[in-house]
């Protein structure tokens, strides 16, 4: 067959005026026009874009994320470990962004900074859902939120309701280990306390994989996931040091010292002692 007669069969087909596009389907012209500059900066449009799309990536996450908490609340393991795998690959794309946001000079963000007024990372009511699904509680950040009732709500959701981990040690008491039934019902709320109670049991199933399977996988799903999220909280305090140095914060923070205290907080205690411990 001629290339130009291929040509006229596939271009016969392209018509989309009546079915629905490639455009049409992703709402295209609403995600694309997105993008409103305030400064005359040329760089500014990264800066746009980069958060954007990350926050793409949370909603994502979150959508895996609170799936993955349901099915191990129902035993369903085998589901929760493809979700929780994919939110630990979400969260190497967002480490890799920090890449190209780092190609923002300090004197590129000296000039569009101005423009960003109060407004700052630090907001983001979906990355404060993701945190507080993990299991890093904190009434005092429900309040950059109190502005947008419908927001709070959503994050407060996020707040009052078990954690990841807290579904993990319910799941394991109920296969009959001996964690202790403080971490079963307890106000969910309160930040998590490492346990030696809830080590001993981790260790039951880290001692005896076989005999655990699926437990020991849930913890080294746990693992993962938090070993991304620590890749991607350094990859974000070393591109603000390197953008910014140690200014404050647009949002009011410290900067690069409320991000070094926040590479200190371990979600998952237990599992990481274990390893020192077998």
């Amino acid at each position: 067959m001629s290339s130009e007669k291929i040509v006229k069969e596939e271009g016969a087909q392209l018509d989309f005026s009546r079915d629905m596009s490639y455009s049409d389907y992703l709402h295209l012209d609403a995600v694309l026009n997105a993008q409103h500059p305030l400064s005359p900066d040329h760089n500014e449009m990264l800066f746009i874009v980069q958060h954007q799309t990350s926050e793409l990536w949370m909603k994502l996450m979150l959508h895996e994320l609170g799936a993955a908490v349901q099915c191990v609340s129902q035993d369903k393991l085998g589901s929760a470990f493809k979700m929780l795998a994919r939110v630990s690959k979400i969260m190497e794309q967002l480490v890799h962004a920090w890449d190209v946001l780092a190609t923002m000079t300090p004197p590129e963000y000296s000039a569009i900074r101005p423009y960003l007024s109060n407004s700052s990372g630090f907001q983001s009511w979906q990355y404060r859902c993701v945190e507080f699904m993990l299991g890093n509680k904190n009434a005092a950040m429900l309040k950059p939120h109190q502005h947008r009732p419908d927001l709070l709500e959503r994050v407060e959701q996020a707040y009052r309701a078990p954690s990841l981990y807290d579904e993990s040690l319910r799941l394991l008491a109920r296969r009959g280990l001996p964690i202790p039934a403080a971490y079963v019902e307890r106000d969910w709320t309160q930040p998590y306390v490492s346990s030696d109670e809830v080590e001993q049991a981790w260790l039951q199933v880290y001692r005896s994989p076989d005999a655990n399977w699926d437990l020991y996988q849930l913890g080294e799903e746990l693992t993962d996931l938090e070993d991304a999220f620590r890749l991607w909280r350094f990859r974000h305090v070393t591109t603000v040091e390197r953008v910014i140095g140690f200014k404050r914060g647009t949002g009011g923070t410290s900067g690069v010292g409320y991000l070094r205290k926040m590479l200190d907080v371990v979600l998952f205690p237990e599992i990481w002692k274990l390893r020192t411990d077998l």
